[in-house]
């Protein structure tokens, strides 16, 4: 049965509940206090880039506690010298930090720089669960990997799965932002059918220019939804995003992913079984503009309107 109006509104908010939020070491050095951006409580992951100092992330976790939210930080499988160095970190974050939940990725990196080459290698040491580690999110490549060929994407999901069922942390699967729904739910499909029980969490592209949104999707490999974004510039209205693609417009702000949403809804609910739990908001234009839309929708001031819905101004 289809979702009347009021029922799809509700579905929208319920879905953007628990949106997580993202911030770099180096971003977060510009945001003077968090509480004047994220409401108090509100999941912020720390991100780890390539040739970071680990220390900085630290930190940025320790402020991020004191100031009154859940920071998780990345963890870049191949970025990590050594267990020995996993370890001295994991002391070093718990001891400051206390925190109980990470996100473990392979990292964009062609080659290790350890003994690490994938993220079930670190699961295996099982110094996530010595330090406290409650909850782990992996990654999900719902359109393929640049790093990754497609069997060896599909041998991580079964390792997850596998490894899941031998520890006492709470898995799930954290996705790349995408920009339409249908390879998400194909690829849901997919996994599950192949024996995926993890829940996964959707990545929606934050407020963001065309300019921004292309060299991110370029740089993460986000391929079906690129191919979409650019295969007619008519894609770009449908995606709320008007003539951000021609020439002078390209550096106009997007508008928000609200048909990204209303299709994670309906797809979701014609789908019991769907293992799509929550959102996770990449804020690609800058935190303060994507957590002030995320906020609106959390809270209901929007309309439906066509395939899209507009935030209250």
């Amino acid at each position: 049965m289809a979702l009347n109006a009021a029922a799809e509104k509700q579905a929208i908010i319920d879905l953007m509940q628990k949106t997580t939020v993202e911030v770099t070491p180096g971003g977060a050095a510009k945001v003077a206090d968090f509480r004047d951006l994220l409401r108090l409580g509100c999941t912020v992951y720390v991100t780890f880039l390539p040739g970071s100092d680990f220390t900085d992330t630290v930190a940025t976790v320790r402020r991020l506690k004191d100031e009154g939210f859940n920071p998780v930080p990345h963890f870049a499988a191949r970025s990590i010298p050594s267990a020995k160095f996993l370890e001295e970190n994991l002391a070093s974050l718990q001891g400051e930090t206390g925190v109980t939940e990470g996100l473990l990725i392979g990292g964009g990196v062609n080659t290790p720089v350890g003994e690490f080459g994938s993220s079930i290698e670190v699961l295996q040491t099982g110094l996530f669960e010595k330090y406290g580690i409650l909850k782990m999110g992996l990654a999900g490549h719902p359109e393929g990997s640049p790093d990754i060929s497609p069997d060896n994407c599909a041998l991580a999901i079964k390792e997850k799965n596998d490894f899941a069922k031998q520890t006492d942390m709470s898995l799930y699967l954290a996705t790349q932002f995408v920009f339409e729904a249908e390879p998400i739910f194909v690829w849901e499909r997919n996994i599950r059918a192949a024996g995926n029980e993890l829940p996964i969490h959707i990545g929606v592209p934050g407020l963001a220019t065309i300019k921004t949104l292309m060299r991110h999707a370029a740089h993460c490999g986000v391929g079906a939804s690129v191919r979409f974004l650019t295969r007619n510039p008519m894609n770009m209205v449908k995606l709320g995003l008007k003539d951000s693609f021609l020439g002078k417009y390209v550096n106009a702000p997007s508008s928000e992913p609200s048909e990204l949403m209303r299709d994670l809804v309906k797809g979701i609910h014609n789908d019991p079984d769907c293992l799509i739990a929550q959102c996770h908001l990449y804020p690609l234009g800058g935190l303060k503009k994507s957590a002030a839309w995320m906020y609106q929708v959390q809270d209901g001031y929007f309309e439906l309107n066509g395939k899209s819905f507009t935030v209250n101004s």
